[in-house]
């Protein structure tokens, strides 16, 4: 074959498939962010909205109702725009990804990690706890990790909190809690939009939030 015939289907290839990776992000964005938008005014009455490129969304109420004082929310995509970065995204287990950072009016009083090992940020968080020295232990089938000393209040936090959690997701590849900001931060896939409720949802968040800061008594 001719070099330039081969630069050419190369080059229409992949404006081809970047267009099409484009175009599926902002509509899947879309469309997700739309069913956000029945459930936020339940924990905030303004968010600002961006686009972080074609593959993260970032929305955020910066004065939000209690239990929260602040929630940022991001959809991050998997990056389909670029063939490469696609298949790297791929080999490393990164999904689409809905991800909340919420500041609370009561934090919590421990710092702990529940990840799934097997997903991108899950692995992330692991290993940053390792480098912390941070002690671990399984829970549920996830790896739950605390600082030295703390893995017993760990536990504890996460059984008094479990049923609420339960009722926003059935699976989490981060959960999150700092003593300080962020103080709950939650990494999981994206909701079923067709089936589940926005309003429902956010309710669940809100109630998993309050039994966040009741852990503390």
């Amino acid at each position: 074959m001719d070099p330039k015939i081969f630069l050419v289907v190369a080059v229409v290839l992949v404006m081809g498939w970047f267009a099409f990776g484009v175009i599926y992000n902002l509509r899947r964005g879309e469309a997700v962010l739309r069913w956000l938008q029945g459930g936020l005014p339940r924990i905030g009455e303004r968010t600002t909205l961006r686009w972080l490129g074609t593959s993260v969304a970032e929305l955020v109420i910066a004065k939000a109702h209690s239990p929260f004082r602040r929630l940022e929310t991001l959809l991050v995509l998997t990056p389909r725009d670029v063939p490469w970065m696609w298949l790297l995204a791929w080999l490393q287990h990164r999904r689409d990804t809905l991800i909340f950072r919420a500041q609370l009016v009561d934090p919590p009083t421990v710092d702990l990690e529940w990840v799934d090992p097997s997903s991108w940020t899950g692995k992330l968080a692991l290993n940053q706890a390792i480098k912390r020295d941070w002690q671990s232990q399984p829970y549920h089938g996830l790896q739950l990790m605390a600082p030295a000393g703390a893995l017993g209040s760990a536990h504890s936090t996460l059984e008094r909190t479990s049923a609420s959690a339960q009722e926003l997701a059935l699976h989490y590849w981060r959960f999150s809690l700092r003593r300080d900001s962020p103080h709950l931060e939650l990494h999981l896939a994206f909701p079923d939009h067709h089936r589940t409720d926005a309003a429902q949802f956010f309710d669940a968040l809100r109630q998993l939030s309050l039994a966040v800061g009741e852990s503390r008594s």
